[in-house]
């Protein structure tokens, strides 16, 4: 175990230019010896001995929790986070942060004051968002698996972009307690990995109820480990709105190559119809701004964070100290989020939105009466290069268009990678489900697994 643990180390250093962690831990390797102990005593836990990266917007006791932003760059979080206590409890090796887009806003990982990272298939290239170094240090091989966590499709475009698996449960599933709030009704906690097992693995794990977090859901854990090969033939569903004018034609040859394998299986394939679909990047983008507006709104100066040298009087600290902290891309979101929340605007644009969002959650709940999965791309594109989309934002928040449309339903999605394009680009497939049923997913995961 302790050599595991070194190699991972000693694999950081060797590829630090990746710049997938702000911290490595590199005390960890002291845990290894009582892990072996109870081993031994047949004492130890689910995860004894697997090493873990987990993105730092994740509270862990006495470590750092900074949000890849000059906002919180030198704060200490003084207690840890539910999905990480966890962990933790299950014998699994803590071995650092990973850099993330500012408080996860951000679709490349190109927004952390920490610098950017690089996806290790093509340094060239971005990770993807705003998991990108918890995706990256999966596929770089730096940990067996990593945590994330996907607002708008922060595990799923990344996992894509790096040629990995990465699942985003069900909303409520996995506690948000210790999670740094971008959109509190959007915000989920998942695994990366590099096969199934251990996504199913790390996910029961983290799931359950938890009673400091009031959106957490009261509902029973399926074994997914002892379930995964269990193998059902499920009715699958193709959205024809997902696979239209913009999509990158070698990854939709490469998903209807998978599709006509899923045939020959046997499995039911359906074209399905999610017509509110054209509306979710909007519907995102305004409810999720607004959300942070009212999120980021604690990071004032006052209590702890950064704070302006510049504040001879209180109005100024306030103002300072949020226009050198924050990076562009969060002063961005939280004026749009202002913006749709304030007096004249709010029923124009937030109250609008939140009808379309339950428009968008019914399109789901209809079409998973006729089938059990829906099949979609998980990116218009492959991993773009580092730059290409940073001075549009607008053509960066559309290359969120296929995986919005899960976190405003609250239902699971799961990227699945299934090859690579003519330049050697990882292509995802998006796997999406019934609120809950992320089983279902994980089983037919495996079929592409093995």
């Amino acid at each position: 175990m302790q050599e595991n643990v070194s190699f991972f180390l000693n694999n950081i250093k060797e590829n630090s230019n990746l710049n997938a962690f702000n911290f490595v831990f590199d005390d960890c390797i002291e845990q290894t010896s009582s892990i072996e102990q109870k081993i031994k005593n047949g004492s130890a836990g689910k995860l004894a001995g697997m090493v873990i990266a987990v993105k730092d917007v994740l509270a862990i006791n006495q470590k750092p929790l900074t949000c890849s932003s000059n906002i919180l760059r030198d704060f200490i979080s003084i207690y840890t986070a539910t999905a990480i206590q966890k962990l933790i409890d299950e014998d699994a090796i803590i071995i650092g942060k990973t850099n993330c887009d500012e408080f996860a806003m951000g679709s490349s990982n190109e927004n952390s004051a920490f610098g950017t990272v690089l996806n290790p298939v093509d340094t060239s290239r971005v990770p993807g968002g705003s998991s990108g170094g918890s995706a990256a240090a999966v596929a770089a091989d730096l940990c067996d698996a990593s945590i994330g966590t996907d607002t708008g499709g922060s595990i799923r475009q990344p996992a894509a972009f790096c040629g990995i698996y990465g699942l985003k449960p069900t909303y409520g599933r996995v506690s948000r307690y210790g999670l740094t709030a971008f959109a509190s009704s959007f915000d989920t906690v998942g695994p990366f990995a590099r096969n199934v097992d251990d996504i199913a693995l790390v996910l029961s794990v983290i799931s359950g109820y938890d009673e400091n977090d009031s959106t957490s859901f009261k509902t029973d854990v399926p074994n997914f480990v002892t379930n995964l090969h269990s193998r059902k033939k499920l009715r699958i569903g193709l959205p024809k709105e997902y696979f239209a004018e913009g999509l990158n034609e070698e990854i939709r040859n490469a998903i209807f190559e998978k599709v006509e394998f899923l045939k020959e299986q046997g499995f039911e394939i359906y074209e399905i119809e999610l017509p509110h679909t054209e509306y979710s990047i909007a519907t995102y983008y305004i409810l999720t701004t607004a959300e942070a507006s009212s999120n980021l709104a604690r990071f004032d100066g006052v209590r702890y964070g950064f704070r302006s040298k510049e504040d001879n009087n209180l109005l100024n600290m306030y103002v300072n100290s949020r226009s050198e902290g924050f990076g562009s891309e969060v002063k961005r979101r939280i004026m749009l989020g202002t913006y749709v929340l304030s007096s004249g605007y709010y029923d124009a644009y937030y109250r609008k939105a939140q009808k379309v969002r339950r428009l968008l959650k019914q399109d789901f709940d209809k079409a998973f009466e006729k089938v059990d999965l829906i099949l979609t791309p998980t990116t218009p594109t492959t991993a773009f290069k580092i730059g290409e989309k940073t001075s549009d934002p607008l053509e960066m928040y559309l290359g969120d268009i296929y995986t919005t449309s899960a976190n405003l339903a609250g239902i699971p999605g799961i990227n699945i990678p299934i090859g690579k394009d003519m330049q050697g680009l990882p292509i995802g497939m998006q796997v999406m489900s019934r609120q809950f049923d992320e089983l279902s997913l994980l089983q037919f995961s495996q079929i592409f697994d093995r």
